[in-house]
C-alpha cells in the first residue's frame, strides 16, 4: 500500500492543519505556519500519517520543535482520546492472548500502521500543559518493558486537576480508552 495522499486530499489536510495551527497558537508560540507547511510538503509519507491521525479523530497539531534537527513534533490534540482509536487493547501479544471478545486491534499495531509513536508518559504530561485532555476518556501510553513482561500496560487520563497514571492488563479494552500519537516531521 502506497502511503501517499492525492493532491486534493493533501490540500484539504493542509487547510485543516493550518486552521488548527492558527486557532491554537498557545501550543506553538513563535512558530510560523509557512515553515511547518514546507516541511510537510517535503514529506509525503508524514502527510499521509497526519491524515490518518486526522481521520481517526486525533486532531494533530504542532506542539514542539526539535532543537537539533529543526523537525516539528505533532501530537494528537483532540479533547478526548481519538474516537477512531478506542476499544483496543495494548499490543499484538495482548490481542492474541484473548480467547473471546477480541477487540478490533491494538494500540501499538494501529500506531505502527499509521506511522506514529504512542505517547510516552513524559509526552502525555507535556500535552497536558497545553490544555486539558482526556477528562472523560483515557489513553494507553508507552509501557515500560518490565511492566509489559508481567502482562500489564499503563494508561493516563486527566481528572481533578491532575494527570493520573494507571495500570491494567494489556489485553483489556474499554470504549473510553484509546491512544494518542506523536509524529516528527
Amino acid at each position: 500500500m502506497k502511503k501517499e495522499l492525492i493532491s486534493k486530499q493533501r490540500e484539504e489536510l493542509l487547510k485543516v492543519l493550518k486552521a488548527r495551527f492558527e486557532k491554537n497558537m498557545n501550543r506553538h508560540k513563535g512558530f510560523e505556519w509557512a515553515k511547518v507547511q514546507a516541511k510537510l510538503e517535503a514529506n509525503p509519507a508524514k502527510l499521509w500519517s497526519l491524515n490518518e491521525m486526522e481521520e481517526s479523530g486525533g486532531e494533530p497539531d504542532v506542539v514542539a520543535q526539535d532543537k537539533k534537527s529543526g523537525a516539528y513534533i505533532f501530537f494528537d490534540c483532540s479533547d478526548e482520546s481519538p474516537k477512531g482509536r478506542r476499544s483496543i487493547c495494548y499490543d499484538e501479544e495482548a490481542l492474541e492472548s484473548r480467547k473471546e471478545n477480541k477487540p478490533k486491534d491494538s494500540a501499538l499495531h494501529m500506531a505502527a500502521f499509521i506511522g506514529i509513536d504512542i505517547l510516552t508518559e513524559e509526552q502525555y504530561r507535556e500535552l497536558q500543559q497545553l490544555g486539558k485532555f482526556d477528562t472523560k476518556t483515557s489513553s494507553w501510553i508507552k509501557t515500560p518493558v518490565d511492566i509489559r513482561k508481567r502482562g500489564g500496560a499503563v494508561f493516563c487520563d486527566y481528572r481533578y486537576g491532575t494527570v493520573f497514571l494507571y495500570h491494567n492488563g494489556a489485553e483489556s479494552y474499554y470504549a473510553a480508552r484509546g491512544f494518542r500519537g506523536a509524529l516528527t516531521v
